[in-house]
């Protein structure tokens, strides 16, 4: 070897950090934070999921309360959607499951080899009813405690509605979807609380604050409305949820876990030979 490719070897090791894997120390890290968290997801019990559904439901619609009050206050779009960051914030430190925090971590373990596909889908599925059940009750309790914020609630809701399925509309949901997913990668990369708390406003901010569609906690202004006497029924719900949805998944899994995935290839390789060796030559699928 000669010293010029020495000293190149050097200063990569240098840029990546001071361990052995291939990547900046700081990814290798946030690869290993999310697989173990992931794996734990994908194992968790039906009960278990049904309940951190349930909350993750429940901790969206106070934020939806925190919201109602700042813009019942100030009439400001921006600062609501800043205050429904503590909804968000709740849900993290409650350990409560939103669906789409799902798009990033679960699929980590599963390509690493620490999970099935049918995990995923399980995970997926009730997290995602159990949100909206969750949504849909706590927000009644809102209905009765506050009216001085129906109209608030009305307004919201036909905001998110009356356009139906555009292109403005499809974008919004994308980047809904994407900017939740990246805010979970966020909080994966850092375990100090007051970084919790910013990547939390910061969803709010964003998501809410700008009138993104998300498929769970916008359903939560909408079912509020409902409560509250909008004219909006469920089937008109079901039919906006239905487009929603794949579009936030699409910004979750497309535009952020995909080349994610990529970047840490090497790592998710290293991982499945481990599990290999672990498991005497197969990995779960």
């Amino acid at each position: 070897m000669t010293q010029r490719e020495r000293h190149g070897q050097a200063q990569e090791r240098r840029r990546l950090g001071s361990s052995d894997e291939p990547v900046e120390d700081a990814l290798a890290e946030e690869f290993e934070n999310t697989v173990t968290e992931g794996a734990n997801r994908l194992n968790r019990t039906w009960r278990a999921l049904v309940i951190t559904g349930l909350f993750g439901g429940i901790d969206v619609g106070l934020g939806l309360l925190a919201m109602l009050a700042v813009l019942d206050a100030t009439g400001s779009k921006l600062l609501g959607g800043l205050a429904f960051g503590i909804g968000l914030y709740a849900l993290r430190l409650a350990h409560s499951e939103l669906f789409t925090e799902d798009f990033l971590v679960p699929i980590n373990a599963i390509v690493a080899g620490h999970g099935t596909w049918w995990q995923l889908l399980r995970l997926w599925t009730a997290t995602l009813i159990t949100n909206l059940a969750g949504g849909w009750a706590f927000t009644w309790f809102v209905v009765a405690a506050f009216p001085r914020f129906d109209d608030e609630l009305i307004e919201a809701s036909t905001s998110y509605m009356e356009k139906g399925l555009t292109l403005e509309t499809a974008a919004l949901a994308v980047l809904a979807g994407f900017t939740i997913t990246l805010v979970t990668r966020m909080n994966q990369g850092s375990k100090e609380g007051i970084a919790t708390l910013a990547n939390a406003l910061i969803s709010g901010l964003l998501v809410v604050g700008l009138g993104m569609l998300h498929g769970a906690l916008s359903s939560a202004v909408i079912f509020g409305a409902m409560h509250a006497g909008a004219e909006a029924t469920y089937l008109q719900w079901l039919i906006w949820f239905a487009w929603v949805i794949p579009l936030n998944m699409a910004g979750g899994l497309v535009m952020l876990t995909l080349p994610r995935l990529v970047r840490t290839w090497e790592l998710v390789t290293e991982e499945r030979a481990s599990q290999r060796a672990a498991t005497g030559g197969s990995v779960a699928d």
